[in-house]
C-alpha cells in the first residue's frame, strides 16, 4: 500500500530530511511547502510558528524505518509525523513508488 506522510518542522532543515529520506530510500519523493503557519498547543498553552510541510510519498513496508529515521533526524521533542493510505493511486505512479523505495539487494 502508498502512503502519504505529512511532516512539520523548520523550514531551514526540511530540505535537508528530504534528500535524506529519499537517498536512503525512505520515500520516493518528498514536497517541502514553505511558509506554513502552524497553531498547535504545547507545554499547556498555544504556540505558533511558521514551518515547512513535507508530503512524503512511501509505501506501508517503509513506513516503520521512515518513522525510526525521522524521530532521529527532526529537532522536536514530538515530530508531527502523520501517516495517511491513499485510496486509489495511478498504478505507474505505484509501481514507479515501490521501485523507488525497494531495499538495493532485496526482492
Amino acid at each position: 500500500m502508498t502512503l502519504i506522510a505529512l511532516i512539520t518542522m523548520p523550514e531551514d532543515q526540511a530540505r535537508e530530511l528530504a534528500r535524506t529520506l529519499v537517498r536512503e530510500r525512505l520515500a520516493g519523493s518528498v514536497n517541502v511547502l514553505p511558509g506554513t503557519f502552524s497553531v498547535y498547543r504545547w507545554n499547556g498553552d498555544a504556540a505558533e510558528d511558521t514551518e515547512a510541510l513535507m508530503i512524503v510519498k512511501t509505501t506501508q513496508e517503509r513506513y516503520a524505518a521512515l518513522e525510526e529515521r525521522v524521530r532521529a533526524l527532526h529537532p522536536y521533542q514530538i515530530p508531527e509525523l502523520v501517516a495517511l493510505p491513499t485510496a486509489r493511486t495511478l498504478p505507474a505512479f505505484a509501481e514507479w513508488l515501490y521501485e523507488s523505495v525497494e531495499v538495493e539487494g532485496k526482492s
